[in-house]
């Protein structure tokens, strides 16, 4: 069973910095999968934020984050972070880890996840 621990969020300032980590667990060694971050504002739906891909490398982000927050992977510790920089008050939401089942295709909905974390929050003051 694939669970996510995440870490990491808080409350900051406007032009801050943040790091969100989230540790995989359960998935066989070698195996190729997607993993994200997603977020949700009161009120609104959960948006896909950036993914990674699992052995492959390969990245994609929200327009809305592009230049200020960079997904990447440690695979030594089965974990992905979210360095996200110049915050803004806009980014404040409650941050989701996802991973997708072995060797499906990797996108930013979250038709492409099956696995969730507990959500982490992330305040932004002006």
């Amino acid at each position: 069973q694939v669970q996510l621990v995440e870490s990491g969020g808080g409350s900051v300032q406007a032009g801050g910095s943040l790091r969100l980590s989230c540790a995989a667990s359960g998935y066989t060694i070698g195996s190729n999968y997607c993993m994200g971050w997603f977020r949700q504002a009161p009120g609104k739906e959960r948006e896909g934020v950036a993914r990674i891909y699992i052995g492959g490398g390969s990245t994609d982000y929200a327009d809305s984050v592009k230049g200020r927050f960079t997904i990447h992977q440690d695979s030594a510790k089965n974990t992905v972070y979210l360095q996200m920089s110049s915050l803004k008050p806009e980014d404040t939401a409650m941050y989701y880890c996802a991973a997708s089942r072995p060797f499906r295709a990797c996108g930013l909905s979250i038709l492409y996840f099956d696995y969730w974390g507990q959500g982490t929050q992330v305040t932004v003051s002006s």
